[in-house]
């Protein structure tokens, strides 16, 4: 599902004027809108009639073992409901992001297809770690009306992003030339500078060894990593099973190093220069 990126205009209501609670997006051409808002918000935004009608909903948390973000992908006729239900049931999440039409025109079988698209493609991506105990099942639909959706998935998934819940966003690769590359005793790590930090690509080795200079913050961060799966043992080192993205290139190189280092200098280019030289002279 690859596109081509184009420039968007995306319109952001805030109906109490805080950027930290109610946040209602869309596109002002198209039909999806996003209404986003903090658990403890619950009954303030109960009082919108768009959080009642149908559609598919997104509940975020993080995990408490592994730190890792998560997401609950559901449908519902009326997602006001169905959340007060999750607010009593469970307790990870705690912001919600609702989906509806802005033209009323979606039914359950539209919404069934959506979460199950949704699930599939969250799952598939790997960036959260999905709370569904159920495995939401695919719905009949026309061809036409499959095509449909799938343009409106486009929507959500920016819509998301924007708010800041990148569940849909792919880890893409650069091309070999633009590659970063960070080296040690036994680390051969590589990666990606990028809009939201730095990625360490799957396949990557760190040294399994941490050095006496290897601060708490690094030492907690890779214990994280190795609960959450994203590091593997495999012998005397560790291999990154999945994409990863470090806040920044010093917190990657920790991690790959297995000690205190500056990123800005570790990370380099396969013709020597550092990241440092690429992006900061």
């Amino acid at each position: 599902m690859d596109r081509i990126n184009t420039a968007k205009t995306i319109q952001i209501f805030l109906p109490d004027g805080s950027p930290r609670s109610i946040r209602i997006a869309e596109f002002t051409s198209r039909v999806m809108k996003i209404i986003s808002f903090p658990r403890n918000k619950m009954d303030v935004v109960g009082n919108r009639p768009e959080v009642n009608d149908v559609g598919v909903y997104f509940l975020f948390g993080e995990s408490e073992v592994s730190g890792r973000p998560l997401v609950y992908v559901g449908e519902a006729e009326d997602c006001y409901h169905r959340i007060k239900q999750h607010n009593k049931a469970k307790d990870f999440w705690n912001t919600c992001a609702i989906v509806t039409s802005k033209t009323n025109s979606l039914t359950k079988s539209h919404i069934k297809f959506l979460e199950w698209f949704c699930y599939t493609q969250a799952k598939a991506i790997g960036r959260y770690e999905l709370e569904n105990s159920t495995i939401p099942t695919k719905s009949y639909i026309t061809e036409s009306m499959e095509a449909d959706l799938l343009d409106d998935f486009e929507s959500i998934k920016i819509l998301l992003a924007t708010l800041g819940f990148p569940v849909f966003e792919d880890i893409t690769r650069v091309k070999q030339k633009e590659l970063l590359f960070c080296k040690g005793k036994d680390a051969l790590a590589t990666g990606e500078y990028t809009d939201e930090g730095f990625v360490v690509f799957k396949g990557s080795t760190a040294n399994f060894n941490e050095s006496s200079s290897a601060s708490g913050t690094s030492k907690s961060l890779r214990k994280r990593l190795l609960d959450a799966g994203v590091l593997v043992q495999k012998g005397n080192l560790y291999v990154f099973d999945q994409d990863h993205i470090f806040s920044s290139p010093s917190s990657a190189a920790d991690v790959v190093l297995a000690r205190s280092s500056n990123g800005w200098i570790e990370w380099k280019r396969d013709d020597g220069k550092t990241l440092h030289q690429l992006i900061r002279e």
